[in-house]
């Protein structure tokens, strides 16, 4: 059996959408990043549903099984991509909220987060086919739900340490709904141009990012 089709079986074994293993030795983790930047720029120039393990292969230089020694398939290293720049996503909401000292400072704190993640998808154009891919393939959707759950978790707990007094499921409701309409607009304006995308996000914060102190009065 040569080592393309041996690997091939081994791939169809295991569709979990992780990495089979993260490397621990140095030659390995420069390899598995290797692979990685390959991959993102595949991404960049065909989008995701083009990227092929077979080019992977090609530009990174490496053998068929090296590569499925760390990803079992395109999905793995999609949500691992995927999940590195939700990482940063998250340390630039968890630093927004950790300033909002009172009610007064929360909307400014949401709207530094929208202008923050307009500006890192226009930044990063990979990310803006990544995420449409955690929409499209239903095993990266998973991806989606849990950063979106994430932020709306943090965003809860700054709501409750601010009016501690009313009802959890509605401050849940109010958080979950907040982040899935910032995530919409986002989405929204990365799909025009830069100067249209600019107009929308300035549109969104006028209109959607409300006095929560006016809300929960």
């Amino acid at each position: 059996m040569s080592e393309q089709a041996g690997a091939s079986r081994r791939r169809q074994q295991q569709h979990t959408g992780q990495p089979r293993r993260i490397p621990s030795q140095q030659r390995g983790r420069e390899r598995f990043e290797k692979i990685l930047a390959v991959a993102a720029e595949l991404i960049e120039s065909k989008g995701s549903d083009g990227l092929k393990m077979s080019e992977i292969v090609e530009k990174a230089g490496i053998s068929f099984g090296a590569l499925y020694q760390y990803f079992p398939d395109k999905s793995a290293i999609i949500r691992t991509l995927a999940e590195r720049f939700n990482d940063e996503g998250r340390r630039c909401v968890a630093a927004e909220l950790a300033k909002v000292a009172d009610a007064a400072a929360l909307q400014g704190a949401l709207a530094n987060i929208v202008d923050e993640y307009y500006a890192f998808f226009r930044r990063e154009p990979v990310m803006r086919d990544l995420w449409h891919a955690t929409h499209t393939d239903k095993l990266l959707q998973q991806i989606d739900a849990e950063d979106m759950e994430f932020h709306a978790q943090a965003f809860l707990a700054v709501l409750v340490r601010l009016w501690p007094d009313r009802d959890h499921g509605e401050l849940l409701a109010i958080a979950r709904l907040t982040m899935q309409l910032l995530a919409a607009a986002v989405r929204y304006a990365v799909s025009l141009d830069a100067e249209e995308g600019a107009r929308a996000i300035a549109l969104f914060k006028t209109m959607q990012l409300v006095d929560f102190s006016r809300l929960l009065r």
